[in-house]
């Protein structure tokens, strides 16, 4: 019988085990097309995971991994044949259904999406949900009429992996970035993706007035939080907040004072149930418009047992940029 290595979470009796195992092929799940996978990633949502720090996982055991690019080993889909490159970002995948950090994946062929012309499989997943998500802001801020010209654009979280891929896009679109960041060590990194001034978290992230001074044409927040309504009060006129995560928090201390006075957008961005046509659009745009040798700034490449060790200092904000995963390795 053939088996597959891949990041196994069990809970039994609560206890919660984490590891790297050999998993027959006939124990994978449903779905219509089987997928070699190249590379994952490990996302904050896969770090919640994988370290047992949040209620990611809903069905148990669990392969890891809600992101993964490949090749299609076989497909009863119409629109997947043997030997396509292709995509997975969300979908449930690594919480309700098998993930992407093994070396192979049975999925739902709706779920995938073709790696675009000029991207690799690890170029992809170094771009990962997270970046994927940060192309999907930064698509929020142009379709609400924010042009380069109109003034700064703050990015939250700037050193983690929606933050440095939301830096790179925005500078290389031509805005004027200033990156949110509590690791003053990290300029030199955040200059290099872009952002042309830096801000101390530390000013965003405690209770700050219902209206603030503007100052923030857009915002891409991955934060939430307090950091997230003081981003909303300090919004200009007419300005959009795109805000997907909360790393600081769920919560949202804020008024109302900034949409119904000033004419503030809030954008929610969700990564996870996005339709097809956007996802496309927007992994188009990181083929298109993601500087290569900017990606490989943000990138690390681990093996599947770093994914295990590394989880946690993703949660704890101890690494930069992104984490690729060689899932052979």
């Amino acid at each position: 019988m053939s088996s597959f290595n891949a990041v196994y979470l069990t809970r039994e009796a609560d206890q919660f085990v984490a590891r790297v195992a050999a998993i027959p092929d006939a124990s994978l799940p449903d779905g219509d097309v089987t997928l070699g996978v190249s590379y994952s990633t490990i996302n904050y949502k896969d770090a919640l995971a994988i370290a047992n720090a949040g209620p990611v996982v809903r069905r148990w055991p669990m392969v890891a991994g809600i992101d993964g690019a490949g090749v299609v080993e076989s497909s009863a889909h119409p629109r997947w044949k043997v030997g396509d490159r292709v995509i997975l970002n969300g979908w449930g995948v690594g919480e309700t259904h098998w993930g992407c950090l093994g070396q192979r994946a049975r999925l739902n062929g709706d779920w995938l999406v073709a790696l675009p012309a000029g991207l690799s499989e690890r170029d992809a997943m170094a771009i990962g949900t997270a970046g994927y998500t940060a192309m999907l802001c930064a698509l929020a801020v142009r379709r609400h009429g924010i042009k380069p010209g109109d003034g700064e654009v703050l990015v939250t979280g700037a050193t983690g992996g929606v933050g440095s891929v939301a830096v790179a896009i925005l500078s290389a679109w031509g805005y004027r970035v200033v990156a949110s960041t509590g690791k003053v060590s990290e300029g030199e990194y955040l200059k290099g993706l872009g952002a042309t001034d830096l801000l101390d978290r530390a000013s965003l992230a405690v209770p700050g007035k219902p209206l603030q001074k503007e100052r923030w044409a857009a915002v891409v927040d991955a934060v939430g939080s307090h950091t997230l309504a003081n981003a909303c009060a300090q919004t200009r006129y007419g300005g959009v907040v795109a805000a997907c995560g909360l790393a600081q928090g769920m919560d949202f201390p804020a008024s109302v004072a900034p949409f119904i006075l000033r004419g503030v957008h809030l954008a929610g961005i969700d990564s996870v149930m996005a339709p097809r046509e956007a996802r496309e659009q927007a992994w188009s745009a990181l083929a298109k418009d993601l500087d290569r040798h900017r990606l490989a700034a943000i990138t690390t490449e681990i093996g599947l047992a770093e994914a295990i060790t590394k989880s946690p200092d993703v949660l704890a904000g101890k690494i930069r940029g992104r984490l690729v995963v060689d899932v052979n390795r």
